[in-house]
C-alpha cells in the first residue's frame, strides 16, 4: 500500500509553497492538491496531481465540495487501519490513497469580515472541508502530519531531511492544527453573534492572536504576552505600532490602556497621563502642546514614571520637553520626523504610534476580566452625562457646566472611590483607589491645594453628606457632580454656600 509516500496539499495563503514542495518532491513525496493549488505548482515545473485526478470524482459547484471525497478522509487515516479493514475495504472495492503529509490553511474568513462583506457571502467563506481534512490529520498524528502555518515549513523540511518527523514533533504540529481550527470555528461564532447582537451567549467561544510577548510581566519572575482581538477593526493598544524605545512590559501595555481608553472620551485634543493603570492627570486645550502643558502642571512629579496618550501628533516642541521627563511610554497619533530625532536621545523612551487612537468603543468588543476558574464580561461604560440634573437653586454657569463635564470623564476612568478636583481644561488632583470616598475627597483636595479654589469638583458614585459639603467650601469648590440624589439637609447646605450641584442616575464605578 504504501509504494509512494504523499502529500495532500491544499491552500490559500501560498507563501512558499512553491518551495516546500519542491523539497517535498525530492524526499520522495508525491504531490497531490486541488485545482488552485495544484496549477500553481505546475507552473512552477512541479509535477502534482489534481485531487480529482487521484480519485476519479471531479471538483463540483466551484471545488465546494472538493475535499469531501472518501479516498481522501480514507487516505489520512489508512496508516492506521488494521488489516481486517484494508480486507472490508478491498471487499468494497473502495479506493485508498495512503496520505502521510497534508498541508492545508483556510480561506480567510476574518479578512473578510474585517472588510465589512455582506453576510451572506461571509457565510459563503466558511471554510468546512479544510477543518475536516487537517483535524483528521491531527488525530492520526503519528501516522499524519498536519501542517497548516508556512512558518512550519523549515521545521517539517529539516526534520524530512534527518530521516524522521519525531513524536514530540508530530504533536507539536498536532496542537498547531488543533489550535488553528479551533480558532478559526471560534471565530465564526464570534461573528454570528456579533451580527445576531448576542451579548451574552450561552457558552462564551472567543479567539485572539498573539501580536508580541513581553519583557515580563507584573513582576520580573513573571511571564507575559499580547493578544488582540481578530475582529476589533481599530483603536486597540494591541495594535499599536511600536517606533522606538525599551522592550514592552506587561505593565507598560496595561498602563497605556488605561491613558487610552481615557483620552478617547476627548474630541478635542487632550493629553492624559496614568501611572499603575490610574489616571495621574489630565490637560486639553486648543492646541496638543496646550493640553501637554496643563496635564504636565496638573501632575505634581511631572510625568515621571507616567505613561502619556495623547490624540494628535507630538511634535519638536512637545518632544523636547517629554524628552528628560522620565516618562515612560508615549502613545500619539504619530510624531513628526523633528519630534523622532528629538526623542532618539532617550532610548529607553517606549513610543508607539496609533492613528486611530480617537476611534470609540465598537459593539464587537467587551470588557472582559479575567477570575481564577471563570470570567467576569460586561458591556463597556460608554455613557457620561445624558441624565443628569442641577438639583440646586443655583445652576452650574457655562464654564462650571464644561469643567464638570471634563472632570467627570476623568472620574470615570479613576479607579473607585474616585473624586477629581479641576477646573476646565485640566484636573488639579485626583483622589483614587481608596476604600472610602471621604479620603478621596481629602487626598484630591490636598493635592489641588489653592488651585482647588473656584474649581469643581466630580465623584464617581454618591459623595455630598454635610461633612464632604464643608469641606469643599472651605477649599472653594464651586460646583459638584455625583451619582444619586444627596438629602435635603445636605442639598440645603449646598444652597447656603452656593455650591451647584448636578446629579446622573447613572454610576461610574470602576475596580
Amino acid at each position: 500500500m504504501k509504494a509512494k509516500k504523499r502529500a495532500y496539499v491544499s491552500v490559500y495563503n501560498k507563501e512558499r509553497i512553491v518551495e516546500f514542495c519542491q523539497y517535498l518532491v525530492e524526499y520522495g513525496y508525491e504531490i497531490v492538491a486541488t485545482e488552485g493549488t495544484c496549477r500553481t505548482l505546475r507552473e512552477a515545473g512541479i509535477a502534482a496531481l489534481s485531487a480529482h485526478e487521484l480519485t476519479g470524482y471531479p471538483e463540483p459547484l466551484g471545488g465546494k465540495v472538493r475535499a469531501m471525497h472518501p479516498a481522501v478522509y480514507t487516505g489520512i487515516i489508512a496508516n492506521q487501519l488494521t488489516p481486517a479493514q484494508f480486507k472490508e475495504l478491498g471487499r468494497s472495492k473502495a479506493k485508498v490513497f495512503p496520505i502521510e503529509l497534508v498541508v492545508i490553511n483556510l480561506y480567510p474568513f476574518r479578512q473578510d469580515m474585517e472588510a465589512g462583506v455582506p453576510f451572506e457571502e461571509a457565510a459563503e467563506h466558511i471554510d468546512v472541508g479544510g477543518v475536516a481534512l487537517l483535524d483528521a490529520a491531527a488525530r492520526n498524528f503519528m501516522h499524519t502530519v498536519a501542517v497548516c502555518d508556512p512558518d512550519d515549513y523549515d521545521r517539517v523540511l529539516c526534520d524530512l531531511a534527518a530521516g524522521a518527523i519525531a513524536e514530540d514533533e508530530r504533536k507539536y504540529l498536532m496542537y498547531k492544527a488543533f489550535s488553528y481550527t479551533a480558532s478559526y470555528d471560534a471565530l465564526v461564532a464570534q461573528y454570528l453573534s456579533y451580527q445576531l447582537k448576542i451579548a451574552f451567549p450561552k457558552t462564551l467561544t472567543v479567539t485572539y492572536e498573539k501580536t508580541q510577548d513581553m519583557l515580563y510581566g507584573e513582576n520580573p519572575h513573571q511571564r507575559a504576552a499580547v493578544y488582540r482581538e481578530p475582529l476589533l477593526k481599530e483603536g486597540s493598544i494591541a495594535c499599536a505600532k511600536q517606533l522606538a524605545g525599551a522592550v514592552l512590559t506587561y505593565n507598560n501595555i496595561h498602563d497605556a490602556n488605561a491613558a487610552l481608553e481615557l483620552v478617547k472620551e476627548f474630541d478635542e485634543p487632550a493629553v492624559v497621563a496614568c501611572k499603575h493603570g490610574v489616571p495621574c492627570s489630565a490637560g486639553r486645550g486648543e492646541t496638543l502642546f496646550d493640553a501637554f502643558e496643563r496635564a504636565a502642571s496638573a501632575d505634581p512629579l511631572k510625568f515621571r514614571g507616567g505613561i502619556l496618550a495623547m490624540n494628535g501628533i507630538v511634535d519638536a516642541r512637545i518632544a523636547a520637553r517629554v524628552r528628560d521627563m522620565g516618562v515612560e511610554a508615549v502613545i500619539a497619533v504619530g510624531f513628526t520626523p523633528e519630534a523622532m530625532a528629538e526623542l532618539r536621545y532617550n532610548r529607553a523612551l517606549i513610543l508607539l504610534e496609533m492613528p486611530d487612537i480617537r476611534s470609540k468603543v465598537q459593539f464587537s468588543t467587551f470588557d472582559m476580566k479575567k477570575i481564577y476558574g471563570g470570567l467576569l464580561v460586561q458591556t463597556y461604560d460608554t455613557s457620561l452625562l445624558e441624565d443628569a440634573v442641577c438639583v440646586t437653586g443655583r445652576v452650574p454657569d457655562e464654564d462650571e457646566r464644561t469643567a464638570l463635564e471634563f472632570n467627570y470623564k476623568v472620574a470615570k476612568h479613576a479607579h473607585s472611590s474616585a473624586v477629581v478636583v479641576g477646573s476646565q481644561n485640566m484636573t488639579c488632583g485626583i483622589g483614587t483607589g481608596q476604600t472610602n470616598r471621604a479620603l478621596a475627597l481629602r487626598f484630591a483636595l490636598s493635592l489641588a491645594g489653592e488651585r482647588a479654589r473656584g474649581a469643581v469638583l466630580a465623584s464617581d458614585a454618591s459623595l455630598l453628606n454635610a461633612q464632604s459639603v464643608e469641606e469643599c467650601r472651605e477649599a472653594g469648590i464651586t460646583a459638584v457632580v455625583q451619582t444619586g440624589m444627596p438629602d435635603q439637609k445636605t442639598l440645603k447646605l449646598c444652597e447656603q454656600y452656593g455650591i451647584a450641584v448636578f446629579c446622573s442616575e447613572k454610576r461610574h464605578f470602576k475596580v
